[in-house]
């Protein structure tokens, strides 16, 4: 066997690692050459938070015993010392390496190993077992734990417990001739690392394949790498019948967030991926118009997506307009009458349950009512008529534009951010059109509303302004 290990061991004072750093109170790890065990290193750490007495009932460890230990920072570098170039060997792997990782993403560092997990690897060679927890197993194999819920008496047992799987590898008829790293790979985790090697850790739209080559699902992430990795996660039937079908990958890095957003959604509608739930309609039925009416007040009415003069909202259908527009009538407190929702005659049904502050009986200024739908409206519609949003690009050096001609969605580019431009009119000789969704201006409206963008009104002349992107 040419492969070295590295067993390791954690205790912690925290179930998750998730919510809160620094939570491993103690590490062990036995480097194992595969014949035997041949460096060790135990060590207390200092979690920086608070052990509660659930914890120290379980592993003995207390507050006052980590208070002089070292901090994890301290026994980094020890760490990747003895697990590099091993496979990183625990009972239940996803514990403690998950734990271990996420420390070392505390720290600015990404820590990556091959991990083999001895809970998989005793189903596998020793299947029927009552229990595959360590207590139970090693009680079962006669191995006795010194120091239970300790990281040394666990990864002490955890050592002779995985030299006892090498010994039943070498007489599995089936198993004997493999490395042992082999017996543990299913076909997802092969597919996953191949995935995941061929993902960069930028912001973009990625694609995934089935054995045919149909790209079954599109999906967009600041991070497409760590985004790609959550499907590997998944506990839904339909992710994990994804998976059983995914084959291969590829990826458009677009450095703008905004871009992938736009990207994923008319990826989607081209290619109507089967996996893909949102964004897969390409035909827009109806809108949401606003007018003003004889009297002054603003309306809203449901029309067809062709009879539509000033849009606010687009939909697939007449049923998700309608919910749209009666979330909204009960938000901003507005009258069926003014969003055509009754007979222009009539009082509304909500005046007479005081819903409706009643502009349909004049009983409310109109100027009051406007205020609202003016509301409304902001919300909606784009402050400027033509912009662009300049953003991060692709690269350090490159800044990303998104063009909005007329309150409408025009299409992306990119410009080296050395390029001097004295006209904003020149920022469209760097747009690749693109064919307009309405959907896509939803989208912009949602990115814009998230907090204050680089944006230059192309109607006016160039301030020379200098930007800076997170």
């Amino acid at each position: 066997m040419n492969y070295m290990f590295a067993i390791i061991d954690i205790e912690t004072c925290g179930g998750k690692f998730e919510f809160r750093k620094g939570r491993i109170t103690e590490i062990c790890i036995l480097k194992h050459d595969g014949l035997s065990v041949i460096e060790r290193f135990t060590t207390l750490i200092n979690p920086e938070c608070n052990i509660s007495s659930y914890f120290t009932g379980l592993t003995g460890i207390t507050n006052d015993m980590v208070a002089d230990a070292p901090r994890f920072h301290e026994i980094a570098p020890k760490i990747l010392e003895m697990t590099e170039g091993c496979i990183f060997v625990a009972h239940n792997v996803g514990f403690d390496y998950g734990f271990i990782k996420e420390e070392f993403n505390s720290l600015g560092y990404k820590y990556k190993r091959e991990t083999l997990c001895t809970v998989r690897l005793s189903r596998k060679l020793m299947p029927g077992r009552i229990s595959y927890s360590l207590g139970h197993l090693c009680a079962s194999l006669g191995i006795e734990i010194f120091g239970r819920h300790r990281a040394q008496g666990d990864a002490e047992a955890t050592a002779i417990l995985f030299d006892l799987l090498i010994q039943l590898k070498g007489q599995h008829p089936q198993y004997k001739n493999m490395g042992v790293e082999e017996i543990m790979v299913r076909r997802i985790d092969k597919i996953k690392q191949y995935i995941l090697n061929k993902l960069p850790e930028e912001c973009g739209v990625y694609y995934f394949f089935n054995k045919t080559g149909e790209i079954i699902y599109v999906g967009k992430s600041t991070n497409i790498y760590s985004r790609a990795q959550s499907h590997f996660n998944t506990d839904t039937q339909k992710g994990k019948k994804m998976l059983n079908d995914l084959y291969n990958v590829d990826y458009v890095a677009t450095g703008s967030e905004l871009i992938a957003l736009l990207l994923e959604s008319e990826e989607i509608k081209k290619h109507k991926p089967r996996y893909n739930r949102m964004r897969k309609s390409e035909e827009f039925t109806h809108c949401i118009d606003y007018f003003t009416d004889k009297k002054g007040i603003l309306n809203f009415k449901i029309v067809p997506f062709e009879e539509s003069e000033s849009p606010l909202l687009t939909f697939t259908s007449y049923g998700s307009a309608r919910d749209r527009l009666e979330i909204l009538l009960d938000k901003y407190e507005l009258c069926l009458k003014h969003c055509g929702l009754t007979s222009e005659e009539s009082i509304c049904f909500n005046h007479q349950i005081k819903k409706c502050k009643g502009i349909c009986a004049d009983f409310e200024e109109v100027e009051i009512y406007n205020t609202r739908a003016q509301i409304l409206l902001d919300e909606y519609l784009f402050k400027l008529k033509n912009f662009v949003i300049l953003d991060k690009g692709r690269t350090a050096t490159e800044h990303s534009v998104v063009l909005v001609e007329n309150a409408h969605y025009k299409g992306y580019g990119y410009y080296d951010s050395f390029e001097q431009i004295s006209n904003p009119e020149e920022f469209k000789g760097f747009i690749k059109n693109v064919r307009y969704y309405p959907d896509a201006d939803d989208l912009i409206r949602q990115f814009l509303n998230k907090g204050k963008k680089a944006i230059i009104n192309l109607e006016t002349p160039m301030n020379n302004e200098s930007y800076e992107f997170d």
